[in-house]
């Protein structure tokens, strides 16, 4: 009976590390794996043990089970030590595993003599085969090297009361909890003498909480919550939390915004009335009742912008928690700042001309235009091609019937066309200028271009022109650089999230750019040009928008010809 209940137990410990090997988790924690590995070792030693015919082969189980109350503690306490955020050096590694393994080779050549076990005797019970031993002059090491788990343990325990540190509590109590249970059995075990040993009970148990656990952690890590690129973003603080306020983790970025955040206890809610609950509580009422999705605090001298959104990470598509990103606009507020300065003003004296306004406006647009023009010498005419291409293109959308284009659309987005890389105004010369490959701090730079488009467009043009345009204008300026398979930027949109507006004006966009000269290239050919726009129709770009380049591309070449 015994011999099956420890060989169900096996099963459930092997099945333990079956279910969280297929999780494929990114991060693994080698610590964890140790354990969860060495638990059906350990209950294997007991299985086995109980259908020992020989005292020699209950020994050699018993240099199995022995891996419990050596290896896994040292491992344990490593755990714990690691959870209480404490430094683990080498040697101190060294030490522990060495004693631990120093010790189970004591165990290992004392199989055939009687200095580690004095006399052993097997018993048959009916339910499996027990033992029963007298100890050997070498047990005592045994009890030394357990006494002095014991007291690393309470130690390390007596700290996590005297200093509260911002590590989960959940998980430092399950360690230890399970670990004092699984010493109390022991001890009572070895007094009372019994027959057989509840400890396999207890180490299944253990492995599945402590999978769980891990699985819980592993799921509110930072590192899962965020995409590869967004994970190595330098620029973005990223925050989350469980649906109850619970405080789950954080990158490094985020301290720099918010320092306390170095003091908050992982599993706990933020403190009431904190400037902290004020920002993250109030953004997730605020998400909750659809009302806005974002917010603006002061850090010092630095403007942050936090957004918040819902993460799903689980196969059953539930949602676990809010993900907070924070970054610094402090420079985009100040090109706001001026702008919306220069808007008011500008409004206040020729408010009642609206028609001499949009006229004055529209030269101002085409000024900066020109002007980012100049200093690029990358896009000589860029401006004034790429708005006659985004003509032809339109007119053949519309010949052909892919999407309903009315006229007043369409002259929204030819309108707009001209102001796609406003942003390029604030980007230094050296990156704006670079001749050669930018590195990629320079191309992080540079992507920022996109947003301060949309930021910039948005400032002139509110207030000043029709909503229907200044929506256009916005998506054109922002959005021309997003990608359909969700690998653009700034917002890694997909399909058909990206705007027709953007779709289009990044075709006329790319298109241009590939056939014009360039400083650090030449024209290109058009045949070459056109099998590379048509062959990243469906990545790219938009699919749908493979028949209208294909319709137009005759006209387009045409168009470049006479240009030259």
């Amino acid at each position: 009976m015994v011999t099956w209940i420890y060989g169900v137990l096996l099963a459930v410990s092997i099945l333990v590390i079956m279910y969280m090997a297929q999780k494929n988790y990114e991060n693994i924690d080698t610590q964890y794996w140790t354990i969860v590995v060495l638990v059906p070792m350990v209950v294997l030693g007991y299985w086995l043990k109980t259908q020992a015919e020989t005292v020699e082969a209950a020994k050699i189980c018993f240099s199995y089970i022995y891996l419990d109350s050596t290896v896994l503690l040292t491992i344990v306490i490593f755990c714990i030590m690691r959870f209480m955020g404490l430094r683990i050096y080498p040697w101190q590694k060294i030490l522990g595993y060495g004693t631990a393994f120093l010790h189970m080779l004591l165990i290992w050549v004392c199989v055939r003599n009687n200095l580690y076990y004095g006399t052993m005797t097997l018993i048959d019970t009916g339910n499996g085969i027990a033992t029963k031993m007298t100890p050997g002059p070498l047990k005592i090491i045994h009890w030394i090297y357990l006494a002095v788990v014991l007291v690393i343990i309470g130690a390390l325990m007596a700290k996590a009361l005297i200093k509260r540190g911002t590590y989960s509590r959940r998980t430092l109590m399950l360690y230890s909890i399970l670990t004092g249970i699984g010493l109390v059995c022991y001890l009572l075990e070895t007094l009372l003498d019994v027959d057989f040993s509840v400890l396999p009970f207890v180490y299944v148990v253990a492995d599945i909480l402590i999978a769980l656990n891990y699985d819980h952690a592993h799921t509110h890590d930072i590192a899962c919550l965020i995409s590869e690129q967004q994970k190595y973003h330098g620029t973005k603080g990223y925050v989350a939390f469980d649906l109850n306020g619970c405080y789950l983790s954080c990158n490094e970025k985020i301290y720099e915004y918010l320092p306390e955040l170095k003091e908050q206890v992982v599993d706990a809610k933020l403190p009431e009335n904190s400037r902290l609950a004020d920002i993250f509580y109030t953004l997730i009422e605020n998400h909750k009742n659809n009302v806005k999705h974002h917010r603006k605090f002061q850090a010092g001298d630095v403007v942050c912008r936090c957004e918040i959104s819902e993460f799903t990470i689980r196969k059953d598509g539930n949602v676990q928690g809010y993900l907070f990103d924070v970054r610094d606009v402090t420079e985009e507020e100040h090109v706001l700042s001026v702008m919306k300065d220069y808007n008011e003003t500008l409004n206040t004296e020729v408010f009642e001309k609206t028609e001499n306004i949009r006229a004055i406006q529209e030269k101002i647009v085409l000024g900066l235009a020109n002007m980012i023009e100049n200093r690029d010498n990358n896009t000589g005419g860029h401006v004034k091609r790429t708005s006659d291409v985004i003509k032809i293109l339109v007119k053949e959308i519309q010949k052909q019937g892919i999407y309903e284009i009315s006229d007043t659309y369409a002259k929204d987005i030819v309108r707009a066309a001209p102001m796609h890389d406003l942003g390029k105004i604030s980007i230094e010369n050296s990156i704006l200028l670079k001749p050669g490959k930018l590195t990629d701090e320079e191309y992080a730079v540079m992507k920022t271009h996109a947003a301060k488009s949309g930021e910039i467009v948005k400032i002139i043009l509110q207030d000043v022109e029709e909503e229907h345009f200044v929506k256009v204008a916005y998506n054109v300026a922002r959005y021309h650089h997003e990608r359909w398979d969700g690998r653009g930027y700034p917002e890694g949109l997909v399909g058909d999230m990206i705007p027709l507006e953007a779709r289009i004006m990044a075709v006329a966009d790319v298109y241009d750019a590939l056939v014009s000269a360039r400083c650090y290239k030449g024209a290109g050919n058009y045949e070459d040009v056109a099998n590379t726009m048509m062959d990243n129709m469906g990545n790219q770009f938009d699919p749908k928008l493979l028949p209208v380049f294909i319709g137009c591309r005759s006209e387009l070449e045409t168009y470049y010809q006479q240009s030259k």
